[in-house]
């Protein structure tokens, strides 16, 4: 195949449908780089190597008068060799492309389909109140206080500032650009004003005396969705909370692909700064208007994050984090101006971050832990967060370690060829018929059970991440697979195909599971049943009082179901909670009450960091969690075809 022939000076007009959005793009871009910089929502697991075959996409040639615009054939260069082989494959239908392949070559309109589309997750990181009191806050990081100034006199040598510094008790400072306001003020409302006090050393802002509302934001910024709790710091109750999709998902679904596309992509470091933290200015712009504040009333934030989260937030470069020693650029706590990011704020407010607790176990983990210490604390408990990588820690004995799992996103639903993120319509519970195999769903938004004769009134797009939990279990309990992971095709004929080669489960309506989507299921949870083994042998405990399951995830997993698929080692269901949120609550618990922050700096430096990519050991717990524990031991599919990976140890490092 020939090479394309670019003209970097020509441009094209390139527009998007559904979503309407037009832009231009040099000759030989391809679209899916002209959709990241546009903005337009498209999927893309591998960053845009042409791994992944999410980034599906049409060329609308014709007429396209609402436009002004006529698209041939050629206005897209012509199939490359990924493209071919994902039509031969059947992982593309026939007139798609791949937008991360396409390259253009004159005007065009793009399709992106649904299914190539983000969509919404129906997984909110819900608002709480954090457990205190009535009344004002114990120790907010800010405050205001009222002060009304005596009359100056000639025998009075002390300036305003001077008298201020004196009024709130002469050990504070004040900022130099408050002298420029400090005695307009004073003039205007018979000498008297409010100052506003950082840590109970700083005057950073005056106000008049009638103004009211002091508040901070604590973030979350996981790797799929950001949420955002605005606080009162006056009252400490939270007022206002929102949640949204992280723009980042666009370069890459997983953490490790968004590093390859920093390495890869000139100016990729900025791009993923600037797509959190717009979608951050936009959040924060929502919640002043919820509250009716201005700009310079949220005078303090803090975030939470995993490590390469927390670093692209900032603009800090993330490829060290993708290969070993996975170092960091900072670990400690954080402090930034307010105007050191592109989040709206005055340059007076306080961005501060959570310290990180090594190389793969971020400021989210050292959050959730800060909430849990006293319920931790000589006991031996097991807190966990699944998602991309399984971030755990351990309490034993006096001793706390953490470890950082490479579990991939299988277990919430990408890499499974019927998997979606959490979104209306999708399966979240299933049940299968020991006898008769027959499936029952129940899907998100609705409440009751569906069959194979209800479904196809609903719009379901596939198994979102508890739902994969439940249908390995049910497999095993139904005698699907056996305990290595292979189907049992003998068990019930009628209900097996081949696709491909890959053995095939019809389970329920068009959804079907495939003996490959079980291997990718297996890997991620040996991972983080040998994550799990590892810290635990670390500090030598032999069995957990308790397993505490953080995040909204996890909120959404019957203990159960996670007990019996074989993730947590030595323990039942009755140990298994969910704490929700926990790395949300821990930074609200920072932000409102400020000797937290002091607690979980001093916590985190007598955490024990485990590598586990640098343990020996880890290979052999991984392959002995392959196993489903409730599953029949057996031979699998008679026909002896495995359809899928050898369940070799992946790395999502």
């Amino acid at each position: 195949m020939g090479a394309a022939v670019v003209d970097a000076a020509k441009q094209h007009t390139i527009i998007f449908t559904p979503s309407g959005v037009q832009t231009t793009a040099d000759d030989g871009e391809t679209v899916f780089d002209v959709a990241l910089r546009a903005g337009v929502d498209i999927k893309s697991v591998c960053g845009g190597q042409g791994i992944c075959k999410r980034c599906q996409c049409s060329l609308q040639t014709g007429q396209h008068s609402k436009f002004g615009l006529t698209v041939t054939e050629e206005a897209l260069f012509k199939l490359r060799p990924a493209e071919k082989k994902a039509i031969h494959d059947g992982e593309m239908a026939e007139g798609l492309r791949l937008a991360c392949r396409a390259k253009i070559m004159g005007d065009v309109v793009i399709d992106v389909p649904p299914h190539a589309r983000h969509t919404e997750s129906a997984i909110r990181k819900a608002a709480f109140e954090l457990p205190r009191p009535p009344g004002p806050l114990v120790n907010p990081p800010v405050r205001l206080q009222m002060v009304q100034l005596p009359e100056p006199t000639l025998h009075a040598h002390m300036s305003d500032t001077e008298s201020l510094i004196e009024q709130l008790g002469g050990a504070l400072r004040m900022a130099p650009n408050l002298v420029l306001k400090i005695q307009p003020l004073l003039a205007a409302h018979d000498r008297t004003l409010i100052a506003v006090i950082r840590d109970d050393a700083e005057v950073v802002d005056l106000w008049p005396p009638q103004r009211e509302g002091l508040f901070g934001a604590a973030i979350d910024i996981g790797s799929t969705s950001v949420a955002l709790y605005l606080y009162d710091l006056v009252s400490g109750h939270l007022v206002h909370q929102a949640s949204a999709m992280n723009p980042q998902i666009r370069f890459g679904e997983d953490v490790m692909s968004r590093v390859s596309y920093v390495m890869m992509n000139k100016g990729g470091r900025e791009k993923l700064a600037a797509a959190v933290q717009g979608q951050l200015r936009e959040m924060l712009t929502d919640a002043r208007a919820a509250v009716e504040a201005e700009a310079d009333q949220i005078l303090e934030l803090v975030c939470v994050g995993n490590p390469i989260m927390h670093h692209t937030l900032v603009g800090i470069d993330p490829t060290p984090l993708g290969q070993s020693p996975f170092t960091l650029a900072v670990k400690d706590w954080v402090d930034l101006p307010g105007d050191m990011l592109d989040l709206g704020l005055v340059r007076h407010a306080r961005i501060s971050l959570l310290p990180l607790i090594g190389g793969h176990v971020g400021a989210d983990t050292a959050a959730a832990y800060l909430t849990q210490m006293d319920r931790m604390a000589g006991r031996s408990v097991l807190l966990v967060d699944i998602g991309t990588n399984a971030e755990i820690v351990l309490t034993h004995n006096g001793k706390v370690a953490a470890a950082s799992s490479p579990t991939g996103p299988a277990l919430e639903g990408a890499e499974i060829s019927c998997g979606v993120r959490a979104c209306e319509g999708a399966v979240e519970r299933v049940r299968i018929d020991s006898v008769t195999h027959e499936c029952r769903v129940k899907i998100i938004g609705h409440d009751d059970w569906l069959t194979d004769e209800t479904i196809g009134d609903h719009a379901v797009p596939g198994l979102c991440g508890s739902a994969i939990f439940e249908v390995m279990v049910e497999f095993a309990r139904a005698g699907l697979i056996d305990r290595s992971g292979l189907f049992r095709s003998d068990v019930a004929p009628d209900r097996f195909t081949q696709d491909g080669g890959v053995m095939t489960y019809q389970l329920i309506g068009h959804l079907s599971f495939k003996q490959t989507d079980i291997r990718s299921v297996q890997l991620a949870k040996s991972a983080l049943m040998a994550g799990a083994r590892l810290v635990a042998e670390e500090l030598g405990c032999e069995a957990f009082d308790e397993v505490l399951l953080a995040g909204a995830f996890g909120t959404h997993l019957d203990p159960a179901y996670v007990a019996e698929i074989g993730i947590i080692p030595h323990n039942g269901a009755a140990t298994i909670k969910a704490v929700g949120n926990a790395a949300g609550m821990g930074a609200a618990m920072c932000l409102t009450d400020r000797s937290q922050r002091a607690r979980i700096r001093a916590a985190v430096k007598d955490i024990v960091k485990i590598e586990t990519a640098l343990e020996p050991r880890f290979q052999d717990y991984f392959v002995e969690g392959m196993a489903f524990p409730s599953a029949p031991v057996g031979t699998g599919n008679p026909n002896g075809r495995r359809g899928g990976r050898s369940g070799g140890r992946r790395r999502n490092r």
